[in-house]
């Protein structure tokens, strides 16, 4: 049944691919073909080789895998840093200006330096803007986590196969979060008050995570919606059948709750992706910075799963942490609207180190119940 989920998920893709991606240049295209490839070659490996079998994945394992990711994404900063210009084919100082007004309008070039200054100047940015965008989507990802492993605690699903399930999930959070990146990025462009939309909802956001930072949301498995409606039309299996997302019973193909529980987990990537998309506009309006970004923390947060699973309850900090993360992201993103004043990227990312930083010291050092009385 491999390849009916595949068939799904290629409908999905090839449906709305059209919609909101917009390449200004061929260079665009074959840069980002590359970049897909790599990312399936990966993902390819990764399930389809080294972990073939399901299994309980290892702290050891899954910290190595973890450093990997990190050390890919690094990797990925030191291109943007040398090379920035390949991402949009950029080779002369009318290309420059070409992509300031496509997607940098902010983006200083100036004609009294030469074409290699300015594009140095390029380069630094862009490896700026996608180094604070990795790091917001990581820290916000850290939340996401432990939505996840309550859903998997919550369904009781067998620790073999939670690996599998976060791997076609980030599989369709690849595919959600590349059409709702490409989609913001459009209307921005021709909305650009969109984003003090975004900047007020991010504030939204922070203010009621502070305010509910000490709920513990247990998920009712038999009043969830996609249980409700999903059992109502007998779609759904009382059992689980191994590592099978269907199964068929009596000539008819029927999901079974390893399904549901892969649909849910969609469904909160889908509700972080909201704060979190949003957020990386903050710091740019590149829209392909946004995606490789975004791509490469959702990539390592299988990996960072099993390594955090365990110590769920000793990030006492986590979400105020957080709270305080999308606050200040808002206001970087409403501050351009009422006033001349803005936030640099090179600011952004100091203070984004620092609340990180602060969270985890202040969670490590701390104990829990002084938080508690808090």
């Amino acid at each position: 049944m491999k390849g009916v989920f595949w068939l799904k998920y290629g409908a999905l893709l090839a449906f709305f691919v059209p919609l909101p991606l917009n390449f200004s240049t061929m260079s665009e295209v074959l840069f980002f073909i590359i970049f897909i490839a790599f990312i399936v070659l990966i993902l390819t490996l990764d399930l389809g080789v080294l972990n073939k079998k399901s299994h309980v994945l290892s702290f050891k394992e899954a910290t190595i895998w973890t450093v990997v990711w990190i050390g890919v994404s690094l990797l990925f900063f030191v291109l943007v840093l040398f090379h920035a210009e390949w991402i949009h084919g950029i080779r002369d100082m009318a290309g420059l200006y070409e992509y300031k007004e496509l997607y940098a309008k902010d983006l200083l070039v100036s004609e009294e330096l030469s074409y290699q200054e300015n594009i140095d100047h390029f380069r630094k940015t862009l490896s700026l803007e996608y180094l604070t965008g990795y790091l917001i989507e990581k820290a916000l990802s850290l939340d996401n986590i432990f939505v996840i492993l309550l859903i998997f605690l919550s369904f009781k699903v067998d620790p073999k196969y939670y690996h599998r399930v976060l791997f076609y999930g980030i599989l369709g959070a690849i595919v959600l979060r590349f059409i709702f990146i490409f989609l913001s990025a459009t209307l921005i462009n021709h909305f650009h008050w969109i984003l003090l939309v975004f900047g007020l909802f991010l504030l939204y956001s922070g203010i009621k995570l502070f305010i509910d930072r000490n709920k513990n949301e247990m998920i009712d498995v038999d009043k969830h919606p996609v249980v409700k409606f999903l059992s109502k039309r007998r779609l759904v299996t009382k059992e689980y059948h191994g590592g099978r997302f269907f199964v068929k019973i009596d000539r008819r193909w029927m999901l079974t709750p390893l399904m549901v529980v892969l649909i849910i987990v969609e469904f909160s990537d889908v509700i972080f992706a909201v704060d979190s998309i949003p957020a990386i506009f903050s710091v740019t309006s590149d829209p392909f910075i946004v995606f490789f970004s975004n791509i490469f923390a959702i990539l390592g947060l299988r990996s960072l799963f099993f390594v955090l699973q365990n110590a769920v309850n000793k990030f006492a900090y986590l979400r105020p942490g957080l709270s305080l993360l999308l606050i200040f992201i808002g206001v970087k993103m409403v501050l351009p609207f009422v006033s001349p004043y803005h936030i640099p990227t090179i600011a952004s990312l100091i203070i984004i180190l620092g609340i990180l930083v602060t969270c985890i010291l202040a969670s490590i050092f701390l104990p829990k119940k002084d938080y508690e009385k808090a």
